[in-house]
Formats: structure tokens, sequence, C-alpha cells
């Protein structure tokens, strides 16, 4: 699936990734491929990628995040790798 984390003043990760976990206002939750859609408050926390790659962890100072047909956007207040 298609993610990417978004600042106000950047764009702090594109790319595609097999599964994403974030720190929701009630608690941590898992987005897989195929996911149902989606709109829910984050709170500061870390945001972890998994990609073909390997495993990145983003910091977040809170935001949202929207699942919508295997494409995930988080609009973050803030963001560092």
């Amino acid at each position: 699936m298609h993610l990417e984390i978004i600042t106000p003043d950047r764009k702090v990760f594109e790319g595609e990734v097999i599964s994403a976990n974030f720190p929701g206002a009630d608690g941590s939750f898992e987005v897989l491929n195929n996911h149902a859609p989606l709109i829910a408050a984050l709170k500061a926390g870390d945001v972890t990628l998994t990609g073909a790659a390997g495993r990145d962890t983003f910091r977040i100072e809170g935001g949202v995040v929207e699942v919508l047909r295997n494409s995930v956007i988080v609009l973050a207040e803030g963001a560092s790798a």
C-alpha cells in the first residue's frame, strides 16, 4: 500500500509499505493491505513502517491518519526520523 507522512512544513516519507503501526488516540493499531476505510486521531508517538527493505520508525507529535483504497495519508503536527 502507498503511504505518505506529511507535516505543515514538508513531506517526511512517501513510499510503498507492507504494514504500518500507529499511536492512535485510543491505543495503538496496525494497518495492512486492503484495510477498511478509516480516519483516526493520532497522539504523539512512533509510527513504525514495514516495507520490502525493512523497518522504519518516525516520531510524530500527533495528527490524523486516513486509510482509503490501499492509500494511507498521515497529517502530522510534526515528525522526525
